[in-house]
């Protein structure tokens, strides 16, 4: 299992975003070296706006954000090591699982490529693709596909990982498959993970703590530890309810603002 550090993994304080209204309004969140933290919350209430933020793809308007108390200075900084799973795989068609994830390596750790082809084997092994490191992304499933892009964000070796909806393009079965090879892969790592996910099920089945968000403009509503969720049914029906009138409340916003 991770070992927690005193030094949070992640530090969020009073982060806001705005484009034309408030899309993130105010978010304080700690997230201990090692845990595995789901953002929860309705479509599009700010999540995957959150999760770019912290990748440095996006700027914001006000906040800090600290990881292993170091600064992230805004879009595209470098000081840190990031990974980041997209909703689909982003592949580079031409070439083979094993190149993608060298190319990563090479680029973010600044090694030589060889060296890095020989990381890239050792976590495409790690993410079950041994004996594929030589197949392109279109003789691969879908689920093999995410599996050589999670092997490419683990590889970089992160201080954070960022998981964004990675499995809902899969069917149910596929998508069961690898939230137990995610679980155990997050074991045996110990990488700190921020994953977004619409689904209660998925975030209780994969998470150390749930974080539920509200609609625009984004805040904590609820934050829990999941050895503390004793029954299951309720909880989900208690975070189901949450997303009901947080759509509600948004609805009623929209039309006052029209």
């Amino acid at each position: 299992m991770p070992i927690m550090g005193s030094q949070p993994a992640l530090e969020i304080r009073g982060l806001r975003k705005a484009y034309l209204l408030p899309v993130i309004d105010d978010i304080t969140l700690r997230v201990a070296d090692g845990e595995f933290v789901c953002l929860l919350g309705p479509n599009g209430c700010g999540k995957s706006t959150l999760l770019r933020i912290i990748a440095g793809l996006e700027g914001f308007d006000d906040g800090e954000i600290l990881l292993h108390g170091s600064p992230l200075q805004g879009v595209s900084s470098n000081a840190h090591r990031i990974g980041f799973v997209f909703q689909d795989p982003r592949l580079l068609p031409w070439r083979t699982i094993a190149d993608n994830v060298a190319l990563a390596v090479h680029h973010v750790n600044r090694i030589p490529y060889r060296e890095a082809k020989t990381i890239a084997q050792r976590y495409l092994q790690l993410v079950g693709l041994a004996g594929f490191e030589q197949y392109f992304p279109n003789h691969l499933s879908g689920g093999m596909q995410q599996r050589a892009s999670i092997a490419r964000a683990l590889a970089v070796e992160p201080e954070l990982l960022l998981m964004d909806e990675p499995f809902s393009a899969l069917d149910p079965e596929n998508r069961r498959i690898l939230q137990d090879e995610l679980r155990r892969i997050w074991q045996k790592t110990g990488v700190t993970i921020l994953f977004v996910t619409h689904s209660v099920d998925e975030a209780l089945r994969l998470a150390t703590r749930l974080v539920v968000l509200a609609a625009r403009p984004t805040r904590i509503l609820l934050d829990v530890e999941t050895v503390s969720v004793t029954n299951l049914d309720t909880f989900k029906d208690h975070v189901l309810s949450l997303f009901s009138e947080q759509v509600r409340l948004q609805d009623q916003s929209s039309r006052h603002t029209v």
